[in-house]
């Protein structure tokens, strides 16, 4: 089987691709190496075995050639940030999918498609499920609370509270039913959810979502200030600086490690209860930032006492967890825990060269555009 991985020079899509070949197929990658993300070119960790497409995926005729000969893609191209520009989420993520669709209908490649994975994100929940304590006692308080403004968040208020009671919400496991978009990303995210499910329907071409929780391991990259703790706090240990823990470092967080993603990727592309379904693929454990971040001076040897001051990133969920039963349902569990993630990607940024600015380039850039704030004391 041919099999097309978009964002193969990526992070979850080198792994990916690493997996499919390694298991016999034949790979081909679509990645336009993007300078912000790839500002060295094509990675070296590329595997050597898959062939190689530079290109777009908002570009037709790229798709085009991308897709000739292919059984199956995994979609994972898309872009990711805390910037305005609101446009680009949608031109690459969305039209992207969408294009995607389009040429399989009009070339009728419906019947040579066997699968379509697409990488959606757990930023699809939003703030996800929460529910009142004290309420409860009466009856069950359910809350899917909607992003936190700034003129909370600026006075130190960080959690959510039942607009009753007022008692902080208790946040809750959520499952592949909760749905609150609540920024451009998120937003885009479930644009290609619905496109690939109501299409892939529509047209019979078994299409399947994964909704990743914050994925652990080497490969991320240090140049994307959207990704968080891990890459933050590596890398102020690797440089010896203190790192600023957002807010007061108790929210909640779901990390997984790149194995475990990588064995459900591989599950669904064989699996027909997967079709047309989407699965949540997290950690199964809940972590504190604050306790994460311990947990990494730990693994690698080193401490520097964290600055936990008000600080906090506008646009930041409070607490996120997945509930991933349905994923277990057809024979998947994660087994890599986070002391192995942090392992790995401490052994990655140590096998660098010219790491100079790195962290400090993303922090500017999220104090640029507002993102990163502190509390109006």
């Amino acid at each position: 089987m041919k099999i097309l991985v978009t964002g193969g020079a990526g992070f979850i899509g080198s792994h990916t691709t690493d997996a499919l070949i390694k298991k016999g197929y034949g790979v081909r990658i679509l990645d336009n190496l993007q300078k912000k993300i790839h500002p060295k070119g094509k990675p070296d960790f590329l595997n050597d075995k898959a062939e190689f497409i530079q290109g777009d995926v908002t570009d037709k005729s790229t798709w085009q050639k991308a897709l000739k000969g292919v059984e199956a893609v995994y979609h994972f191209a898309a872009y990711q940030d805390y910037l305005t520009d609101f446009s680009t989420f949608f031109r690459i993520n969305t039209v992207s999918t969408a294009l995607l669709y389009e040429i399989i209908v009009e070339e009728k490649l419906e019947s040579k498609i066997r699968k379509v994975i697409v990488a959606a994100s757990q930023a699809v929940m939003g703030e996800g499920k929460y529910r009142c304590l004290p309420c409860s006692k009466n009856n069950n308080h359910i809350f899917y609370p909607q992003i936190r403004l700034a003129r909370e968040l600026s006075r130190g208020e960080w959690d959510h509270r039942c607009p009753k009671c007022r008692h902080s919400l208790q946040w809750m496991p959520s499952d592949e039913s909760v749905i609150n978009a609540c920024n451009q990303y998120a937003i885009s995210k479930y644009s290609q959810e619905q496109i690939a499910l109501q299409l892939g329907k529509r047209y019979q071409i078994p299409s399947v979502v994964m909704r990743y929780s914050i994925v652990q391991g080497p490969r991320q990259s240090f140049y994307n200030a959207y990704s968080g703790a891990m890459r933050i706090f590596a890398l102020s240990l690797f440089f010896d600086k203190r790192p600023i823990i957002f807010e007061d470092g108790k929210q909640i967080r779901d990390f997984i490690n790149i194995k475990d993603v990588v064995n459900a990727n591989l599950l669904v592309l064989k699996h027909e209860d997967a079709d047309y379904r989407v699965f949540n693929v997290g950690g199964d454990k809940a972590w504190t930032v604050a306790d994460f971040y311990h947990t990494m001076e730990r693994v690698v040897g080193k401490k520097k006492e964290p600055i936990v001051s008000g600080y906090y990133r506008y646009g930041d969920t409070r607490h996120s967890f997945s509930d991933t039963n349905r994923l277990k349902s057809i024979g998947w569990k994660p087994t890599h825990g986070i002391e192995e993630s942090i392992g790995a990607y401490w052994k990655f940024i140590n096998a660098q060269k010219q790491m100079n600015n790195i962290l400090s380039y993303a922090e500017k850039q999220m104090k640029k555009h507002q993102i990163i704030r502190r509390i109006i004391s």
